[in-house]
């Protein structure tokens, strides 16, 4: 047997070893540690960077196609329950899609109808209003001169149009023009039937694009996230509902006009948690207070806090429960975040998108994935035999 020691070079790679190894030692292991995970960290975010350039240059492809998977988990309850009740599989897509869009044309067609009836008066009270408010900003406690108020006023509208251009302009925005948002509606609308239609063999076709050891990993991981994402949108969906009608039967109650767009209003905003409904509830009091005055505006804004106290305290813990552990804290942060990155669009889908990276990372670190099922008849998400996915 050769001794390793008369092969050539090897006291040269000892010699460097021991030389590396004292070097090591003269650095502090606190900043050896450090340097350790910054590196990662940095490899982390050049992902995530690249990742993001990515779904901004492809943004018409990627927000309908986020969009349709959103549908598609308001839709899985009551989908997967005509499936268990024995209905074809095509009158359920019928149904569901076309259910859907009698809904919101339906609440656009009213919301339109109310605003067409009422717009003369309320433009007119509204003009009143703000004579009144302007009339006691200048005689009343505080003594504004014109110059002061006409400033004060420019500074607001600024910082409205600000927020505006923020949230209309996103770098995920799905555009500008009719063209944009026809064809994000077409391919949105074309997925979610793919999806309805065949999405178990379109997950089938996406787990076999990980390695063959990672695919009961990725498989089961990805099931518990959707049923997260499910659990989301059904709580989300109720949330609104109750939150449309808590602040649209209050203004209609107080006296306040358009009683029903605001409720609309209210419903489509609630799908941005906890900020949505905030904003659009705000909607309400500023049209309470140019139209019914301050006491009333006053009023509004109460049911506005009750209701979202309802909701943060009842609703949400009673619906989501445990199955969506996203702190409200993190849900802010998420929809401030998605917003200032991708406009509206990155807040809708900030909070679904944190809740299944959240579960999926969490099943994946844990192993809990070993333990998931799914419901007969859930969509995307089938079981897939155990000796298909060793293959």
């Amino acid at each position: 047997m050769t001794d390793q020691s008369d092969r050539p070079g090897f006291w040269d790679a000892v010699r460097n070893r021991v030389v590396s190894s004292a070097e090591a030692e003269q650095v502090p292991s606190a900043l050896r540690i450090t340097t350790a995970y910054a590196w990662r960290l940095l490899v982390i975010a050049g992902a995530i960077a690249v990742i993001v350039w990515l779904v901004i240059q492809l943004k018409l492809l990627v927000v309908p196609i986020l969009v349709a998977l959103l549908l598609t988990a308001l839709l899985s309850p009551a989908f997967t329950f005509m499936l268990r009740h024995r209905f074809p599989r095509w009158l359920a897509i019928v149904i569901s899609v076309v259910g859907t869009l009698a809904i919101v044309t339906g609440l656009l067609w009213l919301a339109i109808w109310q605003i067409s009836q009422q717009w003369d008066g309320v433009r007119d009270r509204a003009e009143e209003g703000i004579e009144q408010l302007r009339v006691y900003l200048m005689n009343g406690p505080l003594k504004l001169s014109e110059t002061q108020l006409n400033d004060y006023v420019q500074k607001g509208l600024n910082l409205i149009q600000g927020q505006v251009d923020l949230l209309l302009n996103g770098a995920l925005a799905i555009g500008t023009t009719a063209a944009h948002v026809a064809t994000g509606a077409l391919l949105a609308l074309f997925v979610l039937l793919c999806v309805l239609f065949d999405g178990a063999g379109i997950w089938r076709w996406v787990v076999r694009l990980f390695p063959r050891r990672a695919r009961a990993a990725a498989d089961g991981a990805a099931r518990m996230g959707w049923t997260t994402v499910v659990n989301y949108a059904r709580t989300q969906l109720i949330v609104a509902v109750i939150d449309a009608v808590g602040i649209g039967l209050g203004a209609f109650l107080l006296g306040v006009p358009l009683a029903v767009p605001i409720g609309i209003l209210v419903f489509l905003g609630a799908f941005i948690p906890i900020v949505g409904a905030v904003l659009t509830g705000i909607i309400a009091v500023v049209i309470a207070l140019a139209y019914n005055g301050a006491w009333i505006a006053l009023a509004m804004l109460a049911v506005v806090l009750l209701v979202q106290q309802v909701e943060g305290h009842v609703l949400q813990p009673f619906l989501m429960g445990a199955a969506v552990k996203v702190h409200p804290l993190a849900v802010v942060l998420s929809v401030a975040g998605g917003a200032m990155i991708a406009g509206i669009p990155g807040a809708l889908f900030a909070v679904p998108l944190a809740a299944f990276v959240n579960v999926v990372a969490v099943a994946l670190a844990t192993g809990a994935w070993r333990g998931g099922h799914v419901q007969e008849g859930q969509l995307i998400w089938q079981t897939i035999p155990r000796e298909r996915r060793a293959r």
